[in-house]
């Protein structure tokens, strides 16, 4: 068990049973966009009690429940679900729903999650440069309005809108999710990635998710880990990097406490109020948990 307590900022939960849910990444005959074959994770559900079982022996304290349904007509009736868990077991701490940013709607959404109270933030998976769209930036405008985090799965060839969009909504949290996804792990793309990651963190409300790394690095061990954890705290220092877990999508490629146990000794080297910092301060103080 890690030392320091982990504020998981990325975990889901799903249900294949639940009428009004829909998991379209989940469904018998989907193939992954970039994963291919997770057919290893498509339980009929995965509900807080099992994540809380996997969770018991990583010293877990709080977690965010990150937005997994995809495809349904309404998503504040994943946030209703979750919260429902919430209410019941005290996990998850936080919630990321999903709102559809570039729908004339996106405003009445917002307000109908909120009426949960674990809502903290909000994912949008666009379409295109969604992130420079102006129906898109038009539905973003109202998170300021509720203090919610803008959740962003992206990559280093988007950074440029990421910046635009960052300076446009100074007042917005903006948190990158799984390290941009480094989508390769040699040395040139390294250097690409660490460039275009030191050019992003000038912007000052962005905040780096160490997350999902195995996703791309499926035999991962703590010193293929390390140049990716360390890169993203080199470039957001130790104030701006929080951790997740992306469970149990990474449940394929490792168990959950030997993630944890690997970022904790990959980061090792830092204080003990750094480690802290990184670990459950930063998420706390970002997701108000």
């Amino acid at each position: 068990m890690a030392e320091i307590p982990l504020v998981d900022t990325h975990f889901h939960l799903h249900d294949m049973r639940r009428p009004e849910l829909r998991y379209s990444w989940l469904e018998p005959d989907s193939i992954h966009g970039f994963l291919g074959n997770i057919d290893a994770i498509k339980a009929q559900h995965y509900w807080i009690e099992d994540y809380i079982a996997e969770i018991r022996f990583a010293n877990v304290p709080k977690a965010v429940h990150v937005q997994a349904a995809l495809g349904i007509p309404d998503p504040v009736n994943e946030t209703k679900w979750i919260q429902a868990f919430a209410d019941k077991t005290g996990y998850p701490h936080g919630i990321v729903a999903e709102c559809r940013l570039a729908d004339p709607d996106a405003a009445a959404v917002l307000d109908r999650h909120m009426h949960y109270a674990n809502v903290r933030g909000i994912r949008d998976f666009g379409n295109g440069r969604y992130l420079v769209d102006g129906s898109w930036r038009a539905g973003f405008k109202h998170l300021k309005r509720h203090n919610l985090v803008s959740c962003v799965d992206t990559r280093i060839q988007h950074f440029d809108d990421l910046i635009d969009l960052a300076g446009a909504f100074p007042d917005t949290m903006i948190c990158v999710d799984h390290c941009a996804i480094p989508e390769a792990r040699d040395d040139e793309y390294l250097k690409r990635w660490s460039a275009a990651m030191r050019a992003l963190a000038k912007a000052d409300n962005v905040v780096m998710k160490i997350s999902g790394l195995g996703m791309m690095d499926r035999l991962w061990t703590i010193e293929s880990l390390r140049p990716w954890v360390l890169g993203s705290i080199e470039a957001f220092g130790v104030d701006r990097v929080v951790f997740g877990t992306n469970w149990p999508v990474d449940r394929m490629f490792s168990s959950y406490p030997d993630l944890v146990n690997a970022y904790a000794k990959i980061i090792s080297g830092f204080t003990g109020d750094e480690q802290l910092a990184m670990f459950s301060r930063n998420a706390e103080k970002l997701f108000r948990i």
